[in-house]
């Protein structure tokens, strides 16, 4: 049994029941589809076990597991609850004292009767921070694709790709942009312009050469005060920018980097051995690491370790900041993800993504 489906439209709190048995890739499934940023784990009786949020798998997948993984380690067994008898009014002064967006209410029978949420959780709150977006890339692997047009601007569903990733950046609340442009720049500033026929605001850096997916960010005036979100725009995605964001806040970094799950099956049975005596077989074992999802957000003060109109990459900043001891971290994504590097990955998502609207997300990527 998975996510448990209610026939009362009236009962959607019913929807984010899930049960204890399912993986992590279930769960994220119904983390989806309910909306609802929390799921109320129970067993096979009914019985309340505890919650699960996408913090916990996020967690989770830091700690080792994988999206095959149960999800029975990672529950919050000890969450916030309500008993059914407490006024609404109550259990919000209670969340906005405990600084929680969800509060299960349970009855003496430790079963699920409710969900008190933030009415305005569902309504993502514009946020003041700024979103760096890289677009001034060649685009060479990409062949005579890219002779004429900049890559981010290449049609996907019926719009260009840079299109579809400030919309849903603007849906997580974002109102203010700024476009690195390079190559053929002139046709992203032409087609965007500063941003008004989307609702948000957009500002351009303009380089004169290839400064690399830092170095543009030297060239922002005036510096930002608070964290910003950097982007590559060749990256598909239904990563929730505002959530990284209050991620790399939560935990004081310098610099966060979005990484994903990538794995490489050995083809063919390895040998395990000590000196000439075998010690054990593995068959065609399946090597997992992290890669960069081209994704990240940024202190103002990561910024100091950069020089104006000098080349930089996003890794060369990364361990600029680690020699000089700032924190950087990982935000682990599981999310669907494509970056458009090579001409498969663009005819992929031409075939597969589907265009977004407000709380939808692309479907059919590779999970």
């Amino acid at each position: 049994m998975g996510f448990v489906k209610s026939d009362e439209l009236n009962e959607g709190w019913q929807n984010a029941l899930l049960n204890v048995g399912v993986t992590i890739t279930q769960a994220i499934r119904g983390l989806d589809d309910t909306g609802l940023q929390i799921a109320l784990v129970v067993d096979s009786a009914g019985t309340f076990i505890g919650t699960l949020t996408d913090g916990d798998i996020r967690r989770g997948l830091l700690s080792g597991l994988d999206l095959n993984s149960p999800i029975e380690p990672i529950v919050c067994r000890e969450p916030l609850v309500v008993p059914a008898h407490i006024e609404r009014e109550t259990a919000l002064e209670i969340m906005r004292v405990n600084k929680v967006r969800q509060v299960p209410i349970i009855d003496e029978d430790q079963h699920v009767v409710g969900l008190h949420l933030w009415d305005e959780i569902l309504v993502p709150t514009e946020l003041p921070n700024l979103m760096v977006l890289m677009v001034g890339g060649r685009g060479a692997r990409l062949g005579s694709r890219t002779e004429q047009c900049p890559k981010p601007m290449l049609p996907v569903n019926g719009k260009p790709m840079l299109e579809h990733i400030i919309e849903g950046a603007k849906d997580s609340g974002f109102k203010h942009f700024a476009l690195a442009i390079n190559y053929l720049g002139h046709i992203i500033e032409d087609h965007f312009g500063d941003g008004s026929g989307w609702d948000v605001e957009i500002d351009y850096l303009r380089e004169d050469t290839a400064l690399g997916t830092a170095g543009a960010l030297s060239l922002i005036n005036p510096r930002p005060e608070i964290p910003f979100v950097v982007s590559n725009g060749d990256v598909l995605t239904d990563i929730r920018y505002s959530e990284l964001l209050a991620f790399h806040e939560h935990h004081h970094a310098t610099a966060t980097m979005a990484v994903r799950m990538y794995e490489l099956q050995h083809p063919f049975g390895v040998v395990h051995s000590e000196g000439i005596d075998i010690v054990r077989f593995e068959e065609k074992p399946i090597a997992r690491s992290y890669i960069n999802a081209g994704v990240y957000v940024l202190d103002p003060r990561a910024l100091d370790a950069l020089s104006v109109g000098e080349h930089c990459n996003m890794p060369s900043l990364f361990q600029l900041l680690q020699s000089k001891s700032e924190r950087t971290i990982v935000y682990p994504v599981h999310e669907q993800w494509l970056d458009v590097g090579r001409v498969d990955d663009l005819e992929r998502a031409q075939a597969e993504y589907r265009p977004t609207s407000k709380s939808e997300k692309p479907k059919n990527l590779a999970p």
